[in-house]
């Protein structure tokens, strides 16, 4: 029976049975459907309990241990030392410095340890008057253009933004930089300068050290003068100590599992075999050489260009970077250090560091052979320092020899003048050392804890990711000249470079011919963001290398600005590149690439000096000066940027004298104003500089 009521709702009516049965399905759904509710709003109630739960406290606690681990202060407390010798290298001579003058320590009856300023926080260095006759020495190096070295920039990052009260703090400072760089020791002044508008107390003047004079002479002279400052200000003497004190000791393994054995890693184990990102100079990537060709067609020197594939290595770059590759000593050396020294250089050992706090555990990766240990880690072709003399005279069994090496470490003027002449000038490397004094045969255990590190070399990136995304290319000369002595010495990496197989198909191992360990760092040397600010590129020699990958960065970027529907300023064009070579024939380097993109528009000017061959010499300085009206014109009216890269001794300074002539004769500037003007633009970022001596 249906019934229409208002509103037009439609109600059904049903039978008396079917009502009884419809209400008893309803009850039954409304328990389910309760039970349900019920049951989920539990399950809920539970899980939101369980999710308030899960912070413990014992795991908050496990967070916080490690902080008391960054502190210096704790583990000189702990293992009863005064002084503490902070190191920002490069190149691992700060850290050398700053060993030595750690173990110069127990010669005044205090103890020191040299610290990496990365692996401590520095902010502790208010609390360092807390231990009785305290000292904080900084070592610190200068790295590029006044930049602080990688393991130091967090430290000048603390010291810039630090309000500390360091006036219970005892410091002294030695820069080491070179005085052929803009910003000589800049980071060394800063780090004095700092300290002491901090409130610290500097108990002797800031040693300044010249890696273009003799480092080791700076570095000797400020040190003698240095520890009776120190027994001045702490009330200490010398104890007369002189003897040698060994800082790691020999372990021979004879029974050794091979897969635990270092066989040239820098870092982690088997890190060659298996490559995991991210790549740097702990954990370089091995490349494959794809290409090894020699630039030049003549003339005595040999310039090549390679090309390293770094497919799949997920290593991003940009124009101006450089690659740092890690070279192998030449096995010719290595094996003859091995015979004059009696040893078997297959070996298996470990030096193991004496203090077990040290941070350092071994002075290259333990356990490995002499072998490995010679042509991957250790320094044996430039020229020793004086420690190292000091510590191998005892060995010396002729009295003679003996005194000399003493002589040659020591700080009076005949010693430093015969180490010059005899070790620095003459080039004696390790192995001369040993074959021109027969009695002098020290353990090879103690000398490999001697020798420096062999640190890897750096070069400026010749080509652009942009057109070689999979691919770093280099250009570099191979260094090999006659010592005074007569010997032959040739260059660790370049020699490497050179004798690399490329195509090769050997496994990824450290002896393949084709391989090399590599990693890009990161440079400030950088095309203008906008593409058309014109750029002025300078680069004599091997300094054209980052020039080629900025000239195809702008040949590609034409490219692009030329596709469909995209308009490009004309003004991109505007590139000169001036450029020296020796001569025309034997050594123009990426003369046809140069002259295609000079034909293709990418590049708009090019001059190129031949310095020898005409009767007087003509330099990239002359061609400046020469196209000076257009050279001024691009920097005063169009904001042009200058590019400079090559030798710093000479040619850097020369041009920027150069320029100073240009700016003051077409700017109608005085010197003074021109050299101002000069700088400002270094300031701004349009004049950049890439040297090295």
């Amino acid at each position: 029976l249906t019934i229409m009521v208002d509103a037009g709702v439609e109600v059904n009516i049903s039978p008396p049975d079917s009502t009884a049965q419809q209400d008893s399905l309803v009850s039954m759904t409304d328990v389910f459907l309760i039970s349900l509710i019920i049951g989920l709003f539990t399950y809920w109630l539970f899980f939101r309990k369980k999710r308030e739960e899960v912070p413990d406290l014992p795991k908050i606690q496990s967070v916080a241990a490690p902080v008391r681990d960054s502190s210096f202060i704790e583990k000189m407390k702990k293992t009863g030392r005064n002084i503490v010798v902070f190191y920002g290298s490069q190149t691992g001579t700060a850290e050398e410095f700053a060993n030595r003058l750690s173990k110069d320590a127990h010669r005044y009856g205090l103890r020191g340890m040299a610290a990496d300023p990365e692996e401590y926080d520095l902010s502790d260095l208010s609390r360092l008057s807390e231990i009785d006759k305290s000292l904080a020495v900084f070592c610190m190096a200068t790295y590029g253009e006044g930049d602080p070295t990688d393991n130091a920039q967090d430290f000048y990052d603390w010291l810039q933004e630090a309000d500390a009260d360091l006036s219970g703090l005892r410091f002294a400072v030695f820069g080491l930089g070179n005085k052929t760089y803009e910003h000589f020791n800049a980071m060394g002044k800063y780090v004095d300068k700092r300290l002491e508008e901090l409130g610290a107390q500097r108990i002797f003047e800031l040693g300044l050290g010249d890696d273009d004079g003799n480092l080791e002479e700076d570095f000797i002279t400020w040190r003698e003068q240095f520890w009776p400052a120190v027994c001045e200000h702490l009330g200490v003497e010398a104890t007369g100590e002189e003897s040698s004190i060994r800082q790691y000791e020999l372990v021979v393994h004879t029974d050794v599992n091979m897969n635990k054995v270092y066989t040239g890693e820098m870092g982690r184990l088997k890190s060659y075999e298996n490559q995991k990102p991210p790549f740097d100079a702990k954990n370089p990537f091995l490349a494959q050489v794809t290409e090894n060709r020699k630039l030049n067609e003549g003339g005595e020197r040999h310039l090549m260009h390679l090309e390293l594939d770094i497919s799949n290595s997920k290593i991003r770059y940009e124009s101006g970077d450089h690659v740092a590759v890690y070279p192998a000593n030449d096995s010719a050396l290595v094996n003859q250090i091995g015979e004059i020294l009696g040893t078997d250089l297959d070996t298996i050992m470990s030096l193991n560091n004496l203090d077990e706090e040290s941070n350092k555990k071994h002075p290259f990766p333990c356990p490995t052979t002499y072998r490995t240990a010679l042509t991957y880690y250790l320094d044996i072709t430039n020229p020793p320092r004086t420690n190292v003399l000091y510590e191998l005279a005892q060995y010396a069994t002729d009295g003679g020899e003996q005194e000399r090496l003493r002589k040659m470490a020591s700080s009076a003027a005949e010693g430093k003048a015969l180490y010059l002449s005899w070790v620095v000038e003459a080039r004696r490397n390790i192995l001369a050392i040993l074959q021109d004094m027969p009695s002098l045969r020290p353990p090879i255990d103690h000398l490999c804890e001697l020798l420096p590190r062999l640190q890897a070399r750096y070069y400026s990136i010749a080509s652009s990711s942009k057109v070689h995304p999979n691919a770093i290319h280099i250009c570099a000369v191979t260094v090999e000249y006659e010592t005074k002595t007569g010997r032959l010495n040739k260059g660790v990496a370049t020699n490497w470079l050179k004798n690399k197989v490329p195509n090769g198909t050997g496994s990824h191992s450290r002896g393949a011919l084709s391989l090399g360990p590599m990693y890009v760092r990161k440079s400030q040397f950088r095309l203008p963001f906008k593409t058309s600010t014109p750029v002025i590129m300078i680069g004599p020699g091997t300094g054209i290398a980052p020039f080629i990958g900025f000239i195809q960065e702008r040949a590609w970027l034409k490219q692009q600005g030329e596709g469909p529907g995209t308009s490009l300023r004309r003004e991109l064009l505007r590139d000169a590149a001036l450029r020296g070579c020796r001569r025309e024939r034997e050594d123009y380097l990426y003369r046809e690439e140069l002259a295609r993109f000079h034909q293709e528009g990418a590049l708009t000017q090019l001059n190129v000096a031949f310095s020898r061959d005409q009767a007087e010499k003509v330099y990239v300085q002359h061609l400046l000066k020469k196209n000076k009206d257009n050279i001024w014109k691009l920097l005063n009216e169009e904001n042009a940027h200058i590019y400079v890269c090559g030798d710093a001794r000479n040619m850097a300074r020369d041009v920027q004298n150069a320029f100073y002539e240009i700016v003051a004769e077409l700017g109608n500037m005085s010197q003074p104003q021109a050299v101002d003007y000069v700088k400002k633009l270094m300031t701004k970022g349009r004049y950049s500089l890439d040297v090295w001596s």
